[in-house]
């Protein structure tokens, strides 16, 4: 006999690396978001050793899975697991507005929509990062093409549809976005906006993180491969050029 799984409206689908330090303090922001809406929250480590799942306080509710490290490759398999109509991939350093799931499934009660995203913003009200949230937020908006830190939400269906995210190490988010473009599907930029946290910014250094990733996309969408743009990205020459900066 199979077994018996619950519907659920809307999966919440987190992948997660080295993020002991706050998880609990993100879990608990996403329950006080759910209301009365039939919500899952499935958890993806991309530690083998599971450290991030180890500090989560004892919770039932929350699905935890682990899987290779891949930020694509963490959703993939959140996906596969999800019982969800809808699914919404969530960083684990971005924090939802208030009704977002109400706001989620309002959206996409219009069958023209195949997803969406929240729109951008970042928990700072630094001068430089505000800008840098406006430009994005405002370039989203014309191009449709919104980043996984928006919070980017989908038909389940269709995810499948679509053959899920191309597990590539970087812009996996603007790859799947090109894809459902391609395809002349639609999706929706919605008005409230996502809260991420600047710690990248502030780690790496505010120019220098703004100016890295406008060239890395630059590059991206001129056809450069992902695979090359992760080693320049994680290579030294980034690190001898940011000491310049």
């Amino acid at each position: 006999m199979k077994a018996y799984c619950p519907s659920f409206h809307i999966s919440v689908i987190v992948p997660v690396l080295n993020e002991e330090e706050g998880i609990n303090e993100f879990l608990h922001h996403i329950k006080n978001n759910i209301g009365n809406e039939q919500i899952e929250i499935i958890l993806v480590d991309g530690d083998v050793h599971g450290g991030t799942i180890r500090k989560i306080s004892h919770d039932e509710e929350i699905i935890t899975l682990v899987s290779p490290p891949g930020r694509a490759r963490q959703m993939n398999t959140g996906a596969a697991a999800a019982h969800g109509d809808i699914l919404l991939f969530l960083h684990a350093d971005t924090l939802l507005p208030r009704d977002a799931f109400k706001l989620v499934g309002k959206a996409l009660e219009d069958k023209n929509y195949c997803g969406g995203a929240f729109d951008m913003g970042i928990d700072s009200s630094h001068l430089l990062l505000r800008a840098a949230s406006l430009s994005a937020s405002l370039k989203h908006r014309i191009t449709r093409v919104p980043y996984g830190d928006q919070g980017i939400f989908i038909r389940s269906d269709f995810f499948w549809k679509i053959g899920g995210y191309s597990e590539i190490p970087l812009f996996e988010d603007v790859e799947l976005m090109k894809r459902i473009k391609k395809m002349g599907q639609k999706i929706v930029i919605l008005g409230s906006c996502v809260k991420t946290s600047p710690r990248k910014w502030k780690k790496e250094g505010m120019l220098y993180t703004i100016v890295r990733n406008w060239i890395l996309q630059i590059l991206y969408l001129a056809g450069v491969s992902p695979e090359y743009l992760e080693s320049v990205y994680y290579g030294n020459r980034w690190r001898s050029w940011k000491r310049k900066i």
